[in-house]
């Protein structure tokens, strides 16, 4: 026996058109069952979760006490500490969005900007993270000058080069604002696009790099790319480094956190030995690139590979 379910519909008597009541009738077998089961197909200790339905949870799940670093900060067009920030669209329509911050300094002409680009293995972390407003906040205000952070697009849902092309476009949005093409006010008005310097840490640090290497081949005029610096960039490759062997792992770093973001955030089928985290041995003979200033951290599992491209830049003739 099908069991049924027997509803009576009436429409509402004063609409212009009225129906009488009618029946209708849904029949359900017992053992029909609409049940769907989510499983998690990936994940990286205490930064994500990645569900068979394409779902990514970024939930903090590490040691409660840091979760206050990815904690988001709203922006403030006051000056706080020295600094102002906002948050804007870089063109109308556009979906790209950065912060900007500006410090408080004395009117002594124009100020120099700083492009950054975040970390986070490519799969994690927002330009408005706690820990980035109060690293830049105290960057903009000592070096008196304008900082612009990107909200990366994030993988695995926008895996490479999507961050790398966000990062590119906005360095082309700060060309359209040299010549005129856009306007913002804290930029138009106090920027200085003769001195633009590119900034980013770990991940950052390599989008740093395919960023400069792009535009190397662009004429960015007025827009002039004064230097760049990547922090302890995620340099590696598919044969482990001595460091990578010996160097202690920490809660916030792990090898299988590297290697699992770089699969996560990597094109479809690469492998560590792709060019964006294997920049060591590219040809950069005539890549105009501008001085690099490499900072690397002591205990850093890939301090051996940071320290190989370092040499491959020298060998190469760059200023780093």
């Amino acid at each position: 026996m099908i069991p049924s379910v027997h509803l009576h519909c009436y429409i509402r008597p004063d609409i212009d058109i009225i129906y009488p009541p009618f029946h209708l009738h849904f029949y359900f077998p017992k053992q029909l069952k609409m049940v769907f089961q989510r499983s998690i197909v990936d994940q990286v200790s205490g930064w994500l979760t990645v569900y068979n339905d394409g779902f990514v949870d970024r939930t903090w799940t590490g040691p409660p006490q840091f979760k206050f670093m990815s904690d988001p900060v709203p922006p403030h067009h006051n000056f706080i500490n020295g600094v102002a920030t906002d948050d804007l669209f870089t063109h109308p329509g556009s979906d790209l969005r950065v912060r900007v911050y500006l410090p408080e300094v004395p009117d002594s002409g124009k100020l120099p900007i700083i492009l950054h680009f975040h970390g986070g293995g490519f799969c994690i972390s927002k330009a408005d993270w706690f820990m980035y407003y109060n690293t830049y906040t105290c960057l903009a205000r000592e070096a008196g000058a304008i900082v612009v952070s990107t909200y990366l697009r994030l993988a695995p849902e926008h895996r490479l080069p999507a961050a790398i092309d966000d990062a590119y476009s906005t360095l082309l949005w700060l060309q359209d604002l040299a010549n005129g093409k856009v306007h913002q006010p804290w930029l138009s008005s106090k920027g200085d696009f003769n001195r633009v310097f590119l900034i980013g840490d770990s991940s950052g640090g390599n989008i740093v790099h395919q960023v400069a290497k792009k535009a190397a081949g662009e004429n960015l005029h007025p827009l002039r790319l004064a230097g760049a610096i990547p922090i302890h960039p995620g340099f590696l490759r598919s044969e482990k480094s001595k460091s990578e062997l010996e160097k202690p792992e920490s809660p916030f770093l792990t090898l299988d956190m590297l290697y699992k973001f770089l699969k996560l955030g990597l094109p479809v089928g690469s492998t560590r030995d792709h060019p964006i985290s294997c920049p060591m041995g590219e040809v950069l003979q005539g890549v105009d690139l501008p001085p690099y200033m490499l900072c690397v951290a002591e205990e850093d599992l890939v301090i051996d590979t940071e320290m190989e491209f370092y040499e491959e830049m020298k060998k190469a003739g760059k200023k780093v």
